[in-house]
């Protein structure tokens, strides 16, 4: 018995049509995909380097816009869309960004998105006053907000901070206070035994008058060990920064940033009538520490006022060098002096004009 062709298999027309259709659209976007990418990665227009500032709470339109119009890309809704896919969920970060000259919209995501902000550092040198490093935190033109309340003498650890543009005045005095609380702990907790030193307030307090008294790092440990002896006696400190402090204190216009000065504003030395002063810091005058820090120390300061020097020492005095001469005996002690005497008069001589 003869058959007929055999039937067409209904829909596979439309299957074929679909499946082409398929091909045809995943080509499409494959091409859009690589467009796209091609066009986030290209060179940007800037051809220096420039600064960008991302300001707390700026949408990624507000953004694109501002980089569109600062001439560092060309089209902001690619910078949108790169954005959503290079750094779904992400927030721009706020801060100062240097954009390098041709970043590419992608560089300028990803820098974004990361927070690879500029920093900017901010010193404050060891020994500092809590006076002198308010005024540092006032006059920064990179910190923002309202100068917060000055917080007591030797509450915070001095260094060099890494801050964004935009950080607030109060979030870093904040940040140095915790700094110091952190390293005081930590200092504390591995001193030396028997220390005449009874709490990490005290520690505080003497460390600022090692800071004061020697710029010389290597010196640190074996004044501490002088001061150290000098309590155990006990002796009185008597150490010039102390008399310095007070009389700062009690008459600011004798001082510019922690120094005594005359009329001129030339740095001085003490005065007879300053030595005799009781400012309740000068250690000439009362026994044991001051009431208060007369600085901020430093973490290096803190360190060797914790381990000191093993010394006999109860004395020092300059040795014309920078640094200082240390004697276990009054005799050796008036001896040293009356060298610094000579060296200072022949400094004077040499100074004279003919």
């Amino acid at each position: 018995m003869a058959r007929g062709p055999a039937p067409r298999r209904r829909g596979g027309g439309l299957f074929s049509f679909l499946l082409w259709a398929a091909v045809g659209i995943g080509a499409a976007g494959v091409f859009a995909f690589a467009f796209f990418s091609s066009a986030i990665s290209r060179p940007g227009p800037n051809a220096e380097e420039t600064a960008f500032m991302v300001e707390r709470g700026a949408t990624g339109a507000s953004i694109a816009r501002a980089l569109e119009e600062q001439n560092l890309i060309k089209d902001d809704f690619l910078f949108r869309i790169a954005a959503r896919i290079y750094a779904p969920g992400a927030t721009m970060q706020a801060g100062e960004y240097q954009i390098p000259a041709r970043a590419s919209i992608r560089d300028i995501v990803d820098m974004m998105a990361s927070g690879a902000a500029l920093q900017h550092a901010i010193t404050f040198p060891e020994g500092i006053t809590i006076r002198a490093a308010m005024k540092i935190i006032e006059e920064s033109d990179v910190l923002t907000g309202d100068l917060p309340e000055t917080p007591p003498e030797g509450s915070i650890l001095p260094d060099t901070y890494h801050v964004q543009r935009g950080m607030t005045r109060a979030a870093l005095l904040q940040l140095m206070r915790d700094a110091h609380n952190e390293a005081l702990a930590e200092i504390w907790a591995g001193r030396a035994p028997n220390l005449p030193l009874r709490t990490p307030e005290e520690l505080v307090n003497l460390a600022s008058i090692v800071e004061r008294e020697t710029g010389v790092a290597a010196e640190r440990p074996m004044v501490a060990g002088v001061f150290i002896n000098r309590l155990r006696r006990p002796m009185r400190l008597e150490t010039d920064p102390t008399i310095i402090y007070g009389v700062c204190l009690r008459f600011p216009d004798r001082c510019i940033d922690g120094r005594l000065v005359n009329a001129q504003g030339q740095r001085r030395t003490i005065r007879q009538s300053e030595i005799a002063l009781d400012t309740g810091y000068n250690t000439y005058r009362i026994d044991g520490l001051p009431p208060t820090p007369i600085a901020n120390p430093g973490r290096a300061a803190l360190e060797a006022t914790a381990n000191p020097a093993q010394t006999d020492a109860i004395f020092f005095v300059a040795d014309g060098t920078g640094g200082h001469i240390f004697a276990a005996t009054l005799a050796e002690h008036q001896a040293n002096v009356a060298r610094w005497r000579e060296i200072e008069a022949q400094r004077l001589a040499q100074e004279r004009p003919d």
